[in-house]
């Protein structure tokens, strides 16, 4: 099964100024969002294999976008992150089957890699509910700096029996971050944590 896309929205945020104080580079983070009719809306369906496939095909779209937007490399996407709102006749086990079993080898093939898990929330919501993408470093979920995340919404979704899935990529982490923990140059990327 194929996703019944109703609309794609793409965002990108640009951060550069921070209490008065010059980002430099500016940080930068896009979200691409798309809206899809939901299949098992209004039912109990015990197989959700047609989601996990819809999950596959908007890891691969969704996330070519979003770099796309960013205008980089995908090697030089350093945080990412998804997540999924399901209108009222949906189930947040709907999110998960699209979230979770394939949706991420595609993104991380338009990556290039990523070790680390890629964070994800998901919700029920109706036409404009806010949703955050929760977005950690792609290949150490230790390193501090990265832990943010991407507020998006789509004003007319989910309707009822849709479904919105949203991919979140940063060229970088919070702006002047001071926190301490593991550094960009510190990352040895193999067991995704450190």
């Amino acid at each position: 099964m194929t996703a019944e896309i109703r609309k794609i929205v793409v965002t990108v945020e640009e951060t550069r100024t921070e209490m008065g104080r010059a980002v430099d580079p500016p940080t930068r983070r896009a979200a691409a969002v798309a809206v899809i009719r939901n299949p098992f809306a209004g039912r109990y369906v015990e197989d959700l294999s047609d989601l996990v496939a819809i999950g596959e095909e908007l890891g691969a779209l969704l996330t070519k976008r979003a770099i796309a937007a960013l205008g980089i490399p995908g090697v030089a996407v350093q945080s990412y992150g998804k997540a999924a709102a399901v209108g009222e006749d949906g189930e947040l086990e709907h999110a998960a089957a699209i979230l979770h079993p394939k949706f991420g080898a595609p993104v991380r093939a338009a990556l290039g890699g990523g070790a680390a898990l890629i964070p994800s929330s998901k919700k029920r919501g109706g036409p404009g509910v806010a949703f955050d993408i929760p977005l950690g470093h792609k290949d150490a979920a230790f390193v501090r700096s990265h832990f943010d995340g991407m507020e998006v919404r789509v004003t007319d979704a989910p309707r009822a029996d849709e479904i919105v899935v949203a991919v979140a990529v940063t060229d970088g982490g919070r702006p002047l971050p001071r926190v301490g923990g593991l550094t960009i140059g510190e990352i040895v990327g193999k067991d995704g944590l450190k």
